[in-house]
């Protein structure tokens, strides 16, 4: 099996699954006193430092939750939540079409309450204007989202230059960055953002565990309640094993970085030319994003179809993003772009890893034409 779906999950590094299981074996809760409670307690914090020093910021900004799907939805319901308690009625959202479900979704919940959302204007590739944010602004925003690599088509947002606009307005800026850590630099602090999430499973780490970030003198209530942990930010008992082998993963990812983008670069170059002359190909991702991702259109292919063959030729694709497999929806990042509904169901990603080879490429270019030609509607 040829496993092209790092995007969605990166398996799991062996130094990674070697610290979940000897993490793992340890029968305390992080949250006793006893001497057992507080071994895993030393590990969780050992992990969590870990995650801090690779993404250069205070450990006690960082909230460890389940994943970026949970942190994007307290970010923003938290915010409202905030908003609404502060104001006594409903604010403003400004975020983008390209984002992450886990952004659209509770900016849906939050429109159905009376909230207004401005949606901003993706160009050819999925970037996003400073201009146009300074302009969406209004005296009733309470917060911006925009991803800063997004999971589909790899675009990666100036999101520096963005933040600092909200930032002039006094509005809390919030990221989507779960695509940056191992392939592309993040600077947390320098970028200015408020608010950021991340999921461990996409840089080698375990699936089910997340980090919020929450910049310092920064407000953000709870959505949860419960004993307290995670400074009444996250309450729940501590995943341990899976907080632990995070900050293996992270810290291991951050290190080769560059020899991993590098890597993916070649890959996805190599990928390119050998799929280039395929009917009526397009290429939908940015030239110059995460060199993680390639998004492909094959105009008059059955995507559905062309999946399951590749599959059945040994390689591992999606259509887009994991969270809205099986929906049989086309993709709304795709469609966001200006492909008709019937070239984004014809369209796949396949995505990179630093364990992917050159042969791994080559063998998947060959597997795509044959998955193609038997796909033809």
């Amino acid at each position: 099996m040829i496993y092209l779906d790092y995007a969605a999950t990166h398996p799991m590094t062996p130094a990674a699954l070697d610290a979940y299981v000897r993490a793992a074996a340890l029968p305390g809760n992080p949250a006793s006193v006893h001497a057992a409670g507080q071994a895993a307690r030393e590990l969780l914090e050992d992990g969590r430092a870990r995650m801090a020093a690779a993404l250069r910021v205070d450990p006690r900004t960082l909230t460890v939750n389940s994943g970026g799907t949970e942190g994007d939805n307290h970010v923003v319901l938290g915010r409202a939540q905030a908003w609404e308690e502060a104001h006594g009625r409903p604010g403003h959202l400004v975020t983008t079409p390209t984002e992450h479900s886990a952004v659209l979704a509770p900016a849906r919940t939050l429109a159905a309450r009376g909230w207004a959302l401005t949606f901003l204007t993706p160009d050819a590739h999925g970037r996003y204007s400073p201009a146009e944010l300074e302009a969406a602004l209004r005296p009733d925003t309470a917060l911006v989202s925009i991803h800063h690599a997004n999971n589909e088509i790899g675009t990666v947002q100036d999101t520096a230059a963005l933040a600092a606009v909200a930032a002039a307005r006094g509005v809390p800026y919030h990221t989507d960055a779960v695509q940056a850590p191992g392939v592309l630099p993040l600077d947390l602090a320098g970028w200015g953002v408020t608010y950021a999430t991340f999921s461990a499973h996409k840089w080698g780490g375990p699936r089910g565990v997340g980090l919020l970030y929450v910049r310092r003198g920064t407000e953000l209530p709870p959505v949860t309640f419960g004993g307290g942990q995670e400074g009444g930010l996250r309450p729940g008992t501590g995943n341990t094993a899976g907080v632990y082998a995070a900050g293996v993963a992270l810290t291991e990812a951050e290190a080769g970085r560059g020899a991993t983008f590098d890597h993916l670069s070649d890959l996805r170059a190599r990928f390119l030319a050998a799929v280039a002359d395929l009917p009526g190909l397009r290429v939908n991702h940015a030239p110059e994003g995460s060199p993680k991702v390639v998004s492909l259109t094959l105009p008059g292919t059955d995507g559905e179809a062309l999946l399951m063959n590749l599959d059945l030729l040994g390689v591992s694709a999606s259509a887009g993003s994991a969270c809205a497999a099986g929906t049989m929806q086309p993709s709304h990042v795709l469609t966001a772009l200006g492909l008709s509904e019937a070239d984004a169901r014809s369209s796949l990603r396949l995505s990179f890893g630093a364990a992917t080879t050159p042969d791994e490429v080559d063998r998947a270019a060959a597997a795509l034409r044959q998955a193609a030609e038997w796909s033809r509607l």
